[in-house]
């Protein structure tokens, strides 16, 4: 078992159709060319999935070295690299003999693809045995007139001087190397030979690039790669030392390569913190952005931008114009981080170039060709809305262009910019005439229901003047149509034969119900966590209903939104309430218009007990309507307080409460990387220059000062380590390991300690793992030996697939010369928790209640706590789930002895973690209710239940 689990494997074919040896026997000893190519192929194919052929070897040997095909020779170095070359004590097979004479002959054979392959395959021998009588020949290679054989030569050495033994074999390797290097011209040689050198000889690799520093621009890319790859390794070892590569960094931005430039920008962000350095990087990265078509490629370099706006904000607000050009893609998720790093770089500065790009970009999308244009036009709208939020004062230059989008067919995009006008007419009190002039004008377009109701809204709540309420009551009047909604029975069936009669002449019935949107009973989550039914609209309008000339309030009404009623009825109170105070309006003309008014909410509620509605009333609007009759018929100052007054203050102090919140996060994002208040300021352009370039000076600067304030150090990283450790097994076990778990985006990497408690050596030894969820292994395990109190650092890899509470367990096994057979030491459980994959974000109110309702997956968790207050539980299952709570504070304060709020976090993966806590305090002083988890996927929304019912007793 210790020979199969440390055994290498090079290759790796899938073979289903098992032949038998003897067929294959007979095929190798015919002399059919195709037949014994197909012959190898099988048997190279059942060595790889496990078959046993012993008896094939001689038969091999015997028909197969001598051909002289190279496609045979071919598979025959496969074939070699294949079979066991050891016996169980890990000697060499005393038929391998006869191979190493084939391959040295191999060696010298006058074809250079016979020598290459041999070469290549020389590099995957580990045996000693093999390839030492063979080393005179791979170095007589390092001199072949053809590029091909040079190239395998060099990398048959490398593989074998870093082998081992592979210093005893080859002592003289690098010179020979460092001769090739400097006489070769063929590229992939020279860049074998300069690997060869960084890896084994790194003096030598360095002396050399910097005796051809100015060659390095002009040397092809692969060379100019593994340049990039020793100046890492130097820098990293030696920090001092960066500033004389910089410029080696800075030649090699120029080149004509997108890979070389792409490794220049990333060795230079993680070597210099200097702003022209950053700068540089940037400038490639925003280069690569625009001239690379793949969008891999694309996405890849948005995350290192998005990683330097992090550390690097001020030069970022440089480039942040060149950022923006990537919206030219057609992809979402390309336009999206975009989009996402424009919104944090915005200053006074470019807050008008930005917003000027943005109106361009939504203008572009009423281009009904192009791909994805309602989503596109949904993302502009919420970032030009974002842009507004910071800077009011560009308000007045997009609110008019999207207000053209009031009636987009696509809804989502359409609410976003009602309630972005809706926001604006309350923060933004001198553009109030002008959006209402807008509105006014622009109603009849619109088809959605949800977005009548928020104009409607906005209309009832802000128009103060007599001519403005004048113009909205007409307004909503045209939009209802003439009464009323629908005939008697008699006058239905007379309408009925008319309608059939003027069908033939083709003639239409304005009061004709026309099917704007389909409406669909759902049900709903509640503010306090309950459901209820609730009657949805969907987000299709179709073609025929817009281009229908009914209006579009009756049009919805006569498909059943009677919501969209009590919202009329809602608007029409309040607008004839004020009108009602207006110190110039005519009495008369108020009574009429009212008693107009109240005609129209008493036709919407017959029509909801009639016949002909297409769906029942619902009791909320009925309800609402009724009390907008009795507010209308006996009008009084409380009532009018509450509608015209009281409503307006809570609206405000919900958006004062959003904008409170955004600043808080604001504030706190641009806490997180500011200077001390002690911090030393170095003027750079006081310091001597010695012959250094700026950029040079600048790091130098950056340098002194990460030493000076101690950022430099990595005691305190030391230190967080410790305290993550986890013990695997006993102090007593004989073999003593502890492991650190560092948990990254996709992967979770184990760095296992393991000791040697005895005082014997033990062979052999294995760290054996297995997961449990959605983890999985990436390396297979390897053996080890250690020494009477010697210890081994062994790192395991395991990828991360979705979050996912899993767990890992294993258990080390070894052999000692104190017991015969093998020893196993079980390990701990490591539980990896949910925890570490995800975050607190934002989502928007809106955007939360359209993913409850979307996510299918959920998982109820009762409540079960010693905690006796509502607001102490809150704040425990928040601070237990690192999640943020999406329910403004002021909407949670007061003491009712109930409390239901929302909680949103986001995976590493880009899952939507979304929890509803509706909890009560019973007379006897618990708390009862519970916990609602709803995803996308079943594993976060499992994991996440199981961390809740642990974490709430408190």
């Amino acid at each position: 078992m210790a020979q199969s689990v440390e055994r290498s494997c090079t290759m790796l074919v899938h073979f289903d159709k098992p032949s038998s040896g003897n067929e294959i026997k007979e095929a190798l000893e015919g002399n059919d060319g195709p037949a014994k190519v197909e012959a190898l192929q099988k048997a190279i194919m059942m060595l790889l999935n496990g078959e046993q052929l012993p008896a094939l070897f001689i038969t091999i040997v015997r028909y197969v070295l001598p051909s002289e095909d190279h496609t045979v020779q071919k598979l025959l170095l496969l074939y070699l690299e294949t079979i066991e070359k050891t016996d169980s004590s890990g000697k060499i097979l005393p038929e391998m003999i006869l191979i190493c004479q084939n391959l040295r002959n191999n060696l010298q054979h006058p074809n250079e693809y016979i020598r290459g392959v041999t070469l290549r395959f020389l590099c995957r021998i580990r045996e000693d045995e093999i390839f030492e009588p063979l080393i005179p020949s791979i170095l007589t290679c390092l001199e072949h007139r053809h590029s091909y054989v040079r190239r395998n030569a060099v990398l048959a050495v490398n593989c074998i001087y870093k082998l081992p033994k592979g210093e005893q074999h080859l002592q003289d390797a690098p010179d020979l190397i460092e001769k090739v290097l400097n006489s070769e011209q063929d590229l992939s040689t020279k860049r074998n030979a300069f690997l060869m050198l960084c890896n084994h000889a790194q003096d030598r690799a360095v002396h050399y690039l910097l005796s051809q520093v100015d060659n390095v621009a002009h040397w092809g890319d692969i060379l100019q790669m593994a340049v990039l790859e020793l100046i890492r390794k130097v820098c990293r070892v030696n920090p001092g030392e960066k500033g004389k590569y910089i410029k080696i960094i800075l030649s090699l931005l120029q080149s004509t390569s997108s890979a070389v430039v792409y490794e220049c920008a990333v060795t230079l962000v993680s070597l210099s913190q200097a702003p022209t350095a950053i700068r540089a990087a940037a400038n490639c990265y925003c280069q690569l952005l625009v001239s690379q078509s793949d969008n891999n490629v694309k996405l890849i370099v948005l995350d290192r931008l998005q990683e330097l706006k992090a550390k690097h904000r001020e030069v970022m607000q440089d480039v942040l114009m060149d950022v923006l050009r990537a919206l030219t893609s057609p992809n979402m998720d390309i336009r999206k981080k975009t989009l996402d790093i424009a919104l944090d770089l915005i200053t006074s500065r470019n807050i008008d170039e930005v917003v000027m790009v943005l109106k361009k970009e939504v203008m572009k999308t009423q281009n009904k060709e192009l791909d994805k244009g309602p989503e596109y036009r949904q993302l502009l709208v919420q970032a030009i809305h974002s842009c507004a939020v910071k800077f009011p004062d560009v308000a007045g230059n997009v609110i008019h262009l999207l207000m053209d989008f009031l009636g987009d067919t696509n809804t989502a995009s359409a609410l976003d910019v009602v309630f972005f006008v809706r926001e604006i007419m309350e923060t933004n009190s001198k553009l109030r005439a002008s959006i209402l002039e807008r509105l006014l004008d622009s109603y009849n377009q619109i088809r959605s229901s949800r977005v009548c109701s928020c104009t409607l809204w906005i209309i009832g709540e802000y128009c103060d003047q007599k001519d403005d309420i004048y113009a909205a009551l007409e307004t909503i009047k045209s939009a209802l149509g003439p009464l009323p909604f629908f005939h008697d029975e008699d006058e239905a069936e007379k309408g009925k034969d008319d309608k059939g009669k003027g069908s033939t002449k083709g003639g239409t019935d304005a009061d004709t119900p026309i099917p704007v949107q389909q409406a669909s009973h759902r049900p709903a989550v509640l503010a306090d966590g309950s459901y209820a039914s609730q009657t949805a609209i969907t987000d299709t309008i179709t073609t025929s209903s817009l281009s229908s000339t009914a209006p579009n309030i009756r049009a919805l009404l006569l498909t059943g939104d009677y919501f969209l009623g009590g919202v009329v009825a809602g608007a029409l109170t309040k607008l004839l309430l004020r009108l009602r105070k207006s110190t110039n309006a005519d009495a008369m003309e108020v009574n009429k218009l009212t008693a107009e008014a109240m005609l129209y909410i008493v036709s919407i509620l017959r029509l909801g007990e009639s016949q002909a509605s297409l769906h029942p009333r619902d009791d909320d609007a009925v309800d609402r309507m009724v009390t907008c009759l009795k507010v209308l018929t006996h009008p009084d100052d409380e009532a009018a307080k509450v509608w015209l007054e009281d409503c307006r203050h809570s609206f405000a102090q919900m958006i004062r409460d959003k904008l409170t919140r955004d600043a808080e996060e604001a504030k706190t994002k641009d806490s997180q990387a500011q200077a001390q208040p002690d911090e030393l300021i170095d003027f750079h352009h006081l310091k001597a220059r010695r012959g250094m370039s700026q950029i040079e000076i600048e790091d130098q600067v950056q340098t002194d000062l990460q030493r000076a304030t101690g950022l430099a150090e990595t005691g305190s990283e030391n230190a967080a380590r410790l305290n993550r450790v986890l013990q695997l097994t006993g102090f007593s076990d004989p073999v003593y390991a502890e492991a650190y778990v560092t948990v990254h985006q996709y992967d979770i990497v184990l760095d296992v300690t393991v000791i040697n408690r005895t005082a014997e050596t033990l062979q052999n030894l294995c760290l054996e793992l297995a997961t449990m969820g959605d983890l999985k292994l990436v390396e297979r395990p390897q053996n080890y030996t250690l020494g009477p109190g010697a210890q081994k650092s062994i790192r395991a890899n395991i990828k991360v697939s979705s979050t996912e509470t899993g767990a890992i367990f294993g258990n080390i096994v070894y052999e000692s010369t104190a017991y015969a057979d093998r020893s196993v030491v079980v390990l701990n459980d490591i539980h990896i928790d949910i925890m570490d994959y995800i975050s607190p974000a934002s989502c928007p109110d809106v955007q939360f209640r359209s993913m409850w309702a979307e996510f299918e997956w959920e998982n109820k968790v009762a409540i079960n706590t010693t905690i006796t207050d509502v607001s102490e539980f809150l704040d425990h299952i928040v601070a237990s789930t690192n999640m943020r709570c999406a329910t403004p504070r002021s909407a949670l304060e007061g003491e009712c002895g109930f409390l239901a709020a929302n909680l949103y976090a986001k995976s590493v993966f880009g899952e939507d973690a979304l929890v509803n806590v509706s909890v009560e305090k019973q007379p006897d002083g618990k708390l009862a209710g519970y916990i609602r988890i709803r995803s996308k996927t079943q594993g976060i929304a499992l994991s996440l239940g199981d961390k809740l019912i642990l974490k709430q007793k408190g």
